[in-house]
């Protein structure tokens, strides 16, 4: 199989089941920025210890069954992969291990401090754009309710990933100073 097709050299692009749509058509705006965040899970794995890695591969498992379902529209006449119904439940479960361990927040963090917590900050961001781009497909459409839940637990998870990462390498989180825009 060749990995160019030449099919979408016009602007367009096909979806799962076959129907072809513009290359900025809303679906792909949805799935592709899904596609993004998974990539940038795959940054975080790297700066992670095994039992956060098996987390985020897991979430990265998620993430491709549901851009499989967001880039669908219309009927499908094959099996759809499954979205895991415990993936929030999962996050969390995460999330309050983490808190348990991280000193109480007080303010809004500046992102940055070491690379691991800035390329969550960018996870998370992406992770938001995602969520803009499904809710508007959502409106639009028919998209799984689910998916729009966990996309959004998935960014409070990776924000409180970010502060498991600045403790884990001593890197100082620095309070948002609404003062200083004065």
């Amino acid at each position: 199989m060749k990995i160019y097709t030449k099919t979408g050299d016009k602007g367009t692009t096909s979806l799962l089941n076959g129907t072809r749509v513009s290359k900025y058509h809303p679906r792909l705006h949805a799935y592709g920025t899904v596609d993004e965040l998974n990539s940038w899970i795959g940054v975080l794995r790297e700066y992670a210890n095994q039992e956060v890695s098996y987390i985020l591969i897991d979430i990265q498992n998620t993430l491709f069954a549901m851009g499989s379902h967001l880039a669908v529209e219309g009927e499908v006449k094959f099996k759809m992969p499954t979205i895991p119904q415990d993936g929030i439940e999962k996050l969390e479960k995460a999330m309050d291990a983490m808190d348990e361990k991280l000193e109480p927040l007080r303010n809004f963090i500046l992102p940055g401090g070491h690379i691991s917590v800035a390329h969550c900050h960018v996870a998370r961001t992406v992770c938001r754009r995602a969520e803009r781009h499904i809710v508007e497909l959502a409106e639009a459409g028919e998209v799984d309710e689910f998916i729009i839940k966990y996309i959004n637990r998935l960014s409070d998870f990776l924000f409180m990933l970010s502060r498991k990462f600045a403790q884990d390498f001593g890197a100082e989180e620095i309070a948002w100073n609404a003062k200083s825009t004065d």
